[in-house]
């Protein structure tokens, strides 16, 4: 934002949170949210968190659960989400040992601030459609 509104120059202020400009590398680097927006931002992280806030899940049911799915990329995923500690991996002992799989507290008070945001995204479909296609008519935005 410019100093007409209210900030000072070189800074932008975002849902009250100051943003030095310009950014750099180095900003994006220090920043705390990147990695959490990058883990909820990959293709398949949500879609298997929110199959865990379901119930706890063994690989071969995660598997089949998510068709299209590769295990080597269920794996990674899996792995990434306990490294973040948004899943827990448990072993299950037993003639036929089993791994499970479910969210922890962390997962679970990330859920409803991400499903609110999917909520929005439901809600305003009809008016980003609407600003792209007057956009790629050539037209400018509302």
């Amino acid at each position: 934002m410019s100093p007409e509104h209210g900030d000072s120059p070189g800074t932008a202020t975002a849902a009250g949170v100051a943003i030095r400009v310009p950014v750099t590398p180095a900003d994006r680097a220090a920043c705390s949210a990147k990695d959490v927006l990058q883990r909820v931002g990959d293709k398949w992280s949500l879609l298997v968190l929110a199959l865990l806030s379901q119930r706890p899940y063994g690989f071969n049911e995660l598997d089949r659960a998510v068709p299209g799915l590769s295990r080597r990329m269920l794996t990674r995923t899996l792995r990434n989400l306990v490294r973040d500690g948004l899943a827990s991996r448990t072993a299950r002992p037993g003639v036929a040992a089993r791994v499970e799989y479910a969210p922890t507290d962390l997962a679970r008070s990330l859920l409803p601030l991400v499903l609110a945001l999917g909520e929005w995204a439901v809600a305003h479909q009809p008016v980003i459609e609407a600003a792209r296609a007057q956009h790629d008519a050539g037209s400018p935005a509302p």
